[in-house]
């Protein structure tokens, strides 16, 4: 144990002068698993980015905390001419970090901005026509007020305007580019700004003195929002046992952590560990354009040589919901047809790999050890029930950002991946389903499967949504692109210097309204 701590104090020379005294309760310390991937929201992110960003800008709507839309820096909407024009009415008196006032201007020039292809914003072709949603045309009739036009009706426009990994088209200040154009860093509305990166160490947030908070209690990313504490720093702590043992010396505030970690924390009198069922979805997706695994009878065979709901419970200390769905067990649309899932069965796996021809090929397993998902876990434990039905697997560990640019470009055999949150089934489906040839990160690219998300996309009845999402589901277990074992856990361990923080459905950290005494 000394020798751990001593690598954590090591890794935070900063915060050795704050231990040794009791006035350090204006900074709250977040340790993220690795280290932020850009400054700009929707740009070269992953969900570490996401959550620090989310601190800092906001976008006209965001998600409550029961995954419905809600508004953020608009404080209303009205849809008319069919569904095709939403007018957004912006809340008044909202300012920038530097001072400025928010206008409509604001809104049509972060508009643009996002959606200039040398930003390389990840939700372009989101709006653009490339797929479902196409935006024609954005207009400020006055400086209170913003017109978005639509090409035709579709029900998930509001549902992509808030996605976290859109940065929630966020609102940002001008002045947040150069007179050249180039990237400076986020101007935006949130309860922090952005202050200080130090790459591979830490990012620094400030309280924002003038936030215009939202009426009512925090209801996910929108509702009452305030800093209450003068600076939250996102500390990078790659290591687990480093984050254990910061955790325990008081150096960390708050980290996520896996379900192993959480339950040796649970016995630090000085640590709270909270639990929630969110969003995120555990997987092994299987490349159907490998010259291997495009053969569905060999994915079958892989599906039945492992027993998942061993595989949930083993990686989640039991804490999981075992589920072959691509939605939620939470969801209102996890009905009786999303609880069946594949069926572990060595015999048929046998047949099925004589119906294959598979000879031993080997069959790589890419995976990662960040703390807070369970890819090596899970990668370990498949490839050993792979392994004792015949099949050759091996697993290969990388560095998350490598893996995920490995996943971007689609160059994979198999992969232990996490999925980000995803509330609506709509968008649950589009974050897997597509063609391969336009969107090389897409997972399932059959055209019936297509057909059907898009269709999806398009339903605002619940009935008709459902019906839909049973048929995806089916054709999922029967085609095998990708095996899903439990939806994820949102795990964090706290200080208990800390209150007024939650975990949630988005799983996604949030330290507005959060103290530390």
């Amino acid at each position: 144990m000394k020798k751990i701590l001593a690598g954590a104090v090591c890794l935070f020379p900063m915060l050795t002068a704050p231990l040794l005294h009791a006035a350090d309760t204006q900074l709250i310390r977040f340790a993220l698993n690795q280290d932020i991937r850009s400054s700009q929201p929707g740009v070269n992110r992953d969900g570490n980015t996401d959550d620090v960003l989310m601190h800092v800008v906001e976008g006209l709507v965001g998600y409550r905390e029961d995954g419905t839309v809600g508004p953020m820096l608009a404080s209303s909407w009205e849809v008319g001419e069919n569904g095709k024009q939403y007018t957004f009415h912006l809340r008044d008196g909202v300012k920038f970090h530097n001072g400025d006032v928010m206008t409509a201007s604001d809104v049509l020039w972060s508009w643009q901005h996002w959606n200039d292809a040398k930003t390389q914003w990840r939700c372009l072709r989101e709006f653009d026509g490339s797929g479902l949603i196409h935006v024609t045309a954005v207009s400020a009739p006055d400086p209170h007020t913003v017109v978005m036009t639509l090409a035709k009706p579709v029900a998930l426009f509001l549902d992509t305007l808030a996605r976290t990994d859109c940065g929630a088209a966020a609102v940002i200040s001008p002045k947040s580019v150069d007179a050249s154009g180039a990237w400076i860093k986020p101007i935006g509305t949130g309860p922090f700004s952005f202050a200080e990166w130090r790459h591979g160490e830490y990012v620094a947030l400030q309280r924002f003195a003038d936030y215009s908070s939202l009426p009512g209690k925090p209801d996910g990313f929108v509702g009452g929002k305030k800093a209450l504490v003068d600076e939250v720093r996102f500390m990078t702590v790659p290591d687990a046992a480093t984050v254990k043992a910061g955790l325990s010396a008081g150096a960390i505030d708050l980290a996520q952590v896996s379900p192993i970690d959480a339950s040796d924390l649970k016995k630090d009198p000085n640590i709270t560990v909270d639990v929630a069922a969110n969003a995120q979805r555990h997987a092994l997706l299987i490349q159907t354009n490998d010259p291997l695994l495009k053969n569905v009878k060999l994915r079958q065979a892989i599906a039945s040589a492992l027993d998942t709901q061993q595989i949930a419970l083993g990686t989640s200390q039991g804490l999981a919901t075992p589920s072959n769905a691509n939605i939620s067990t939470s969801s209102a649309f996890y009905s009786s047809v999303e609880k069946q899932g594949f069926h572990y069965d060595t015999a048929r796996t046998a047949q099925l790999l004589k119906e294959a021809g598979y000879k031993g090929e080997p069959i790589d397993i890419i995976a990662n050890k960040r703390s807070t998902v369970p890819s090596f876990d899970m990668a370990i434990i498949a490839q050993a029930m792979m392994q004792a039905a015949g099949i050759n697997a091996k697993v290969t560990t990388m560095e998350w950002a490598t893996q995920l640019d490995r996943y971007q470009s689609g160059r994979y055999q198999m992969m232990s991946f996490t999925f980000s949150a995803r509330f609506n089934p709509a968008l649950a489906f589009e974050q897997i389903v597509g063609d391969k040839h336009t969107q090389k990160r897409k997972v399932w690219d059959d055209p019936q499967a297509i057909a059907l998300t898009n269709r999806l996309a398009y339903l605002d009845n619940n009935s008709d949504i459902q019906a839909t999402v049973d048929q995806l589901h089916q054709k999922m277990i029967e085609q095998v692109p990708l095996i899903f074992f439990y939806p994820g856990l949102d795990i964090v361990a706290h200080r208990k210097v800390i209150s007024g923080y939650h975990t949630w459905l988005a799983a996604a950290a949030r330290l507005w309204n959060v103290t530390k005494s």
